[in-house]
């Protein structure tokens, strides 16, 4: 995507350099920096689409920004630049959100159709326009009663509160339900409450006028303002100071804005669109959220069931992220029959989110055709395998090893015929020989 911001983080000039005019030359933005410290200084200043950093610096290395980065600024992709002898790190950390990894010096012809794909995709997930798309199939009763509240409400004003752990698919419930209301053609503008440091967070909120503070050089709107006429969708609202709650109580009772350092106020008419993993009412309790605000946004409450409690879903969503990341890769990839076993009986304390990571690590380690167990991360192999040992029940790897020496046995010991027979390549077949 032209334009868009890239931030560069690495203590090497010179392979800062040659990467920004390479990506400069492709109508990119491009920040740089050579610490991490100052690079979370800048983030915070300027908007920025993606993170390609390096990953052995001075002082805080690049997994320390890639975890601040993935707990405050979840939709900005990072992408690592890694030697060699750090590939296995880096592996691990894609299984933990990170978008992609290259080796130095990188293939630049790729770095840059990845770089591109990493920003279509953070976009999509933050802003997917799709009036004419349907939220995932789902065989899951509880799914299927949040998709009846859905379908009853996407089309009124009423403000929405939804509610789940991280990771349940908030988001993608509230792009649905603004575009398939009549607000679909205006704005819909998502802010993540806990992404925003609270002292910027009023700012970006209402806008503000020159000269309001240090650093306003210029007249600016606020996401209010940005949203007129459409939706404005608040993640993670349990976050938000309660000062700043009262507020934004103020601006829903009366329809208008007022930019910070100015009189004026300013007639909105939007959509609201509110989520949070917090019990809210605890939250009341503790003084901590504002009740007149609570019984504003809740007029209609949208509970999202965790993915361990819809594992009939399972299946279908890892097929849907396979044929998506696949697409991604330009290559066709299928499951191994015995994968499925193994991702439902895994409890995904990330839910759909973990689970959409966890197919891609798997399809991007793939040689291919075939996506297995072992492309898996490691804590779900080893949570089958502890699980399944404690219980008595004979692990999947001795059922796998003892389907492949029948077959052998079968095919009087002719690899390629037994590879034929289980329906895998002879590689696999002698990966699985070698592994046992």
């Amino acid at each position: 995507m032209k334009n868009a911001s890239i931030l560069l983080v690495d203590d090497e000039p010179n392979a800062t350099r040659v990467l920004s005019a390479i990506l400069r030359a492709e109508k990119y933005s491009v920040l740089e920096d050579m610490s991490v410290d100052s690079a979370l200084n800048l983030i915070k200043r300027n908007p920025v689409d993606a993170i390609i950093t390096d990953i052995k610096m001075p002082g805080k290395d690049g997994y320390q920004l890639f975890d601040h980065v993935n707990k405050h600024y979840p939709h900005i992709p990072v992408m690592f630049l890694t030697a060699y002898g750090k590939i296995d790190s880096a592996v691990t950390a894609l299984s933990k959100g990170a978008f992609y990894y290259f080796v130095k010096p990188p293939d630049y012809q790729k770095l840059k159709q990845i770089l591109h794909s990493a920003i279509i995709q953070s976009k999509q997930d933050v802003n997917p326009h799709f009036p004419g798309d349907v939220l995932p199939e789902s065989k899951s009763e509880a799914m299927i009663r949040v998709y009846k509240t859905v379908s009853a409400v996407k089309d009124k004003d009423t403000s929405v509160l939804l509610t789940g752990e991280t990771g349940t698919g908030k988001e993608v419930i509230a792009n649905y339900l603004h575009y398939h209301s009549r607000r679909r053609d205006r704005p819909f503008v998502a802010v993540n409450c806990a992404a925003i440091p609270r002292d910027l967070l009023e700012s970006e909120l209402f806008g503000y006028e020159k000269g309001a503070f240090t650093g306003a050089t210029a007249n600016r709107a606020g996401k209010f303002e940005e949203s007129d006429g459409g939706t404005l969708f608040l993640d993670e609202i349990g976050e938000m100071d309660p000062a700043l709650q009262a507020k934004l109580l103020r601006v829903l009772q009366e329809r208008q804005v007022q930019r910070l350092g100015s009189n004026k106020k300013i007639n909105i008419n939007i959509r609201l669109i509110t989520s949070t993993n917090r019990d809210l009412l605890a939250e009341m309790e503790a003084g901590r959220f504002r009740s007149d605000l609570f019984y504003r946004i809740n007029v209609v409450c949208i509970d999202l069931p965790p993915l361990r409690e819809r594992k009939e879903d399972i299946p279908m969503l890892a097929i849907h992220f396979l044929n998506k990341f696949s697409e991604h890769e330009t290559r066709q990839l299928l499951f191994s029959d015995e994968i499925f076993d193994v991702l439902t009986a895994y409890p995904w304390p990330g839910n759909v989110r973990q689970l959409k990571n966890a197919i891609e690590r798997a399809v991007v380690i793939c040689p291919g055709p075939r996506v297995s167990i072992r492309h898996l991360p490691d804590e779900i192999r080893t949570y089958n395998t502890n699980n399944t040992e404690e219980s008595g029940v004979q692990p999947l790897r001795s059922i796998e090893m003892q389907a492949i020496q029948d077959a052998l046995r079968a095919c009087n010991g002719n690899k390629s015929a037994a590879a034929r027979t289980l329906g895998i390549s002879r590689k696999a077949l002698y990966s699985r020989l070698k592994a046992s």
